[in-house]
């Protein structure tokens, strides 16, 4: 289960992408989970997914 506070969401999904998944992709098939959802929450505080960094920035 993600966390529902954006700043605790970016926090979470950054740690994993840079320690565990080589993609935004991998990470939401891996824990079925919505990339688009994911990407929409993010927007809202103004970040947005980096392929080339594999992060939130």
């Amino acid at each position: 289960m993600l966390p529902k506070d954006a700043a605790m969401l970016l926090s979470f999904i950054n740690l994993k992408l840079r320690d565990f998944y080589p993609s935004l992709d991998a990470f939401c098939e891996d824990m079925d989970e919505d990339r688009t959802g994911i990407e929409k929450r993010l927007a809202e505080i103004d970040y947005y997914y980096d392929e080339e960094k594999n992060q939130f920035v």
